[in-house]
C-alpha cells in the first residue's frame, strides 16, 4: 500500500536540507532581522562630553562624520543613527564613562552629566531612540523599530565610596557598572594596575551585594581574576563582562581567563566580546608592547632630546608596521567562549567611541552584520546567531531582574557615611 504525503509534509522534510543551501550571508540576515544586536558598551557619550562639552543643540546624530575633533579615539565618531541601523543594532547600552584618575565626588558629577547628556539625546530622537530600564521595555522598543537604549556606568570610582550614591545612580536609570576601569579603586582591583585587595575588599563586596539586591547588573570587563572570582563568589545573579575576549587567545589582562569562563555555565553570565584591536589580535598586542619598549629605550638613550627620539620613533614605525585584526580575529574569540563556556554566554560588547577603529571589515557600528556573516561561515546556526545577537543578553537581564525581586524584603545595605 503507498501513503502519500500531505505537501506540506514534504516541505518541512526538505526544509532542513533548503535551510543549509543558504548562504552565511543569507542566514546572518536572518538572524539579524528576527533578533537584532544588543551591544553592550558604546562610548558615544564620551564623544559629546568630549566632542561638543555636553552642549548638543546643534548636534545631528544622523551624522557622526562630520564632527569636531577629539582628543581621543577617531577624527569622526563610530556611532550615528544610519550606521546603528545599517549595523542592524536594536538595542544599546551607553556607557556614561569618566576617568579613572577621577577622585569620587568629581566622578560622580561627571557620570551625572554623562547620564543627564545621554537621556537628552535619546528624547531628541523619540521616533528612533527610547529610554528602557527593564528587559520587557527592551522588546517592547524594539518590536516598535526604535534602538532600546539603556545606560551602563563604566567605573566604580563614580560612586564615590558610596552605597547611597550607588543606588541614586539606578534610580537615575544607570542598569550596570563596571566595577573598575584602567585603576585599582578603593575597594576592588583592576585588571590593569597594582592590585591591592586581593580581588574585592570588604566594601566590594557590599557594592555587589547592593547591586545584586536592586537588579544592577554586575559588568567584570576591566577588573582582576581575583575580582572576577570574588564578585562571582558575592553575587548570587548572572554578571556580565561588557566589552571582553578570551584571555586564551589575546592574553591582554582585560581579556576572560579560562578559569572564569569555566564558571559562566553555574553561574549564568555573558561575556559581550570585545571590538578592539589590541584586545582581539596577539601579534598586535605584542607589536604595541614591543613598540613601547622601543620607545622606553630611546628614553634613556636619548634623554633630553625628544626630536632625536621621535626621529627614531618614526623610523622603527616605518620598519615595523602594526598587524590589523580582522571580523576573524573577532570571531576566534567568540569560537573560545562557546568552547570553554557554551553557546548561551555569548553576546557582542563592540566598545565603539572608546577606540581608535574597530577591526578591518567592522571600523565602525555598521559592521556587525559582516562578523555574523563570518560566524554563519564557520557553521553557527540562526539560532546560534540569534542567541550571541541579542537573546542571551536578554536572558541575562531577566535573572538579574528576577533574582531582585526575590530580595524585595531585603532592606537596603547601609555603612557608616566618611
Amino acid at each position: 500500500m503507498r501513503y502519500l504525503l500531505p505537501l506540506a509534509a514534504f516541505a518541512l522534510l526538505a526544509y532542513p536540507a533548503a535551510a543549509q543551501r543558504q548562504s552565511p550571508e543569507a542566514v546572518a540576515r536572518a538572524a539579524l532581522e528576527n533578533a537584532p544586536v544588543f551591544d553592550g558598551h558604546n562610548d558615544m557619550p564620551g564623544q559629546l562630553r568630549e566632542r561638543f562639552g555636553n552642549v548638543i543643540g546643534s548636534f545631528d546624530f544622523n551624522d557622526g562624520i562630520d564632527v569636531p575633533p577629539s582628543g581621543w579615539g577617531s577624527p569622526s565618531m563610530h556611532t550615528d543613527l544610519p550606521r546603528l541601523r545599517q549595523g542592524q543594532v536594536g538595542a544599546q547600552f551607553w556607557s556614561v564613562y569618566v576617568s579613572a584618575s577621577l577622585p569620587g565626588p568629581e566622578a560622580a558629577v561627571a557620570v551625572m552629566e554623562q547620564i543627564d547628556v545621554t537621556k537628552r539625546l535619546i528624547a531628541r530622537y523619540p521616533d528612533q531612540l527610547e529610554l528602557v530600564t527593564t528587559a520587557a521595555e527592551v522588546e517592547a522598543a524594539m518590536r516598535r523599530g526604535r534602538i532600546a537604549s539603556m545606560i551602563g556606568m563604566e567605573g566604580g570610582n563614580a560612586i564615590a565610596d558610596s552605597l547611597a550614591v550607588l543606588r541614586q545612580m539606578h534610580a537615575l536609570g544607570a542598569r550596570y557598572l563596571t566595577l573598575t576601569h584602567s585603576a585599582t579603586t578603593r575597594w576592588a582591583d583592576s585588571a590593569t594596575d597594582v592590585p591591592r585587595h586581593g580581588g574585592l575588599s570588604e566594601f566590594g563586596v557590599l557594592v555587589v551585594r547592593e547591586m545584586a539586591r536592586l537588579g544592577m547588573m554586575v559588568d567584570l570587563s576591566h577588573v582582576s581574576e581575583e575580582t572576577m572570582h570574588d564578585a562571582l563568589d558575592a553575587i548570587g545573579a548572572p554578571v556580565i563582562f561588557s566589552h571582553s575576549g578570551a584571555r586564551a587567545v589575546n592574553g591582554h589582562a582585560r581579556n576572560v581567563p579560562d578559569s572564569v569562563l569555566e564558571r559562566l555555565p553555574q553561574e549564568g553570565g555573558i561575556v559581550m566580546v570585545v571590538g578592539l584591536p589590541a584586545f582581539l589580535d596577539e601579534d598586535l598586542r605584542q607589536h604595541g608592547a614591543n613598540r613601547a619598549a622601543e620607545q622606553a629605550r630611546l628614553n634613556n638613550l636619548f634623554l633630553g632630546q625628544p626630536q632625536e627620539v621621535a626621529a627614531r620613533m618614526a623610523e622603527w614605525d616605518r620598519a615595523n608596521a602594526a598587524p590589523l585584526a580582522t571580523v576573524s580575529d573577532m570571531a576566534d574569540h567568540i569560537d573560545h567562549v562557546r568552547a570553554v563556556a557554551g553557546i548561551d554566554h555569548i553576546g557582542i560588547g563592540g566598545d565603539y567611541d572608546g577606540m581608535a577603529t574597530g577591526p578591518v571589515g567592522m571600523e565602525d557600528v555598521s559592521g556587525y552584520p559582516a562578523l555574523f556573516t563570518e560566524l554563519a561561515r564557520r557553521g553557527y546556526s540562526r539560532t546560534d546567531l540569534e542567541k550571541i545577537a541579542n537573546r542571551n543578553m536578554l536572558r541575562v537581564l531577566r535573572e538579574v531582574e528576577a533574582h531582585a525581586a526575590s530580595l524585595t524584603g531585603m532592606a537596603p545595605l547601609e555603612t557608616p557615611v566618611n
